[in-house]
């Protein structure tokens, strides 16, 4: 029996772009609100809102900009000008109609691994933002299952594998988030796949599972394949 049967794939900043437009708005955040303070300090004040939001408004552009909109009436005592207000709303605006960018070799590599196994994206966000970015990415229709979910553990893993694979064993996650790629899908009792980005959120940064036996790393989709192949043929 295969060893592997089913390899899921994150969205963002492992097949396209996305974390580089979060930091451009957040650097014209910090522009709008220079009279209260220096860039570091408005970002770190930003970075506090997403932080404990997370669990109110979820990942994604929505939820980054109500952040963005309260630390802006905190840094400013509730002074903020409407014309700050609205200056948000057009970033937010802008950022959920950002083209997609595709990374290096995303295409080729996904073409490679369909049809010989089932290939499921898994990604957190808001969910008509992440269906409009898989749509302009032309990648929809090779996948077998697409999956928008909330948040990525290990029993997210674990449900997910076996409602599209033959369970967590004989699947695979690949992405560029160790937080929610990796290490949940290796606790989940599959492979792990880190596929690492310039720009990755800092609160989806923790230690790499060296120790674990299925953890690998790639420096990009490209090796992919030849990963996969290592793991159907071992020796």
């Amino acid at each position: 029996m295969q060893s592997l049967t089913t390899i899921g794939f994150d969205a963002d900043d492992t097949l396209w772009q996305n974390e580089q437009f979060f930091r451009m708005t957040e650097k014209r955040f910090a522009a709008m609100l220079a009279d209260h303070g220096e860039e570091k300090h408005i970002s770190a004040r930003l970075l506090e809102a997403e932080r404990r939001n997370l669990a109110v408004y979820g990942f994604g552009i929505k939820g980054f900009t109500l952040s963005m909109i309260e630390t802006a009436i905190e840094v400013t005592q509730g002074r903020v000008p409407a014309s700050v207000i609205s200056g948000i709303l057009d970033a937010g605006r802008e950022m959920l109609s950002h083209p997609i960018e595709p990374l290096p070799h995303a295409r080729e590599t996904v073409e490679k691994l369909a049809g010989a196994f089932r290939l499921v994206l898994i990604t957190k966000g808001d969910l008509f933002d992440q269906e409009r970015k898989l749509a302009q990415s032309g990648l929809g229709d090779l996948f077998d299952a697409v999956e928008i979910v909330s948040d990525k553990n290990a029993a997210t893993y674990a449900r997910l594998f076996s409602r599209h694979g033959d369970g967590p064993a004989k699947s695979m996650m690949v992405g560029n988030s160790l937080k929610s790629d990796v290490v949940p899908a290796i606790e989940a009792g599959g492979w792990g796949v880190h596929v690492p980005h310039e720009l990755t959120w800092v609160l989806e940064h923790v230690e790499a599972p060296v120790a674990e036996p299925r953890f690998r790393l790639i420096s990009d989709l490209g090796q992919l394949p030849g990963l996969v192949d290592s793991i159907m043929n071992p020796g």
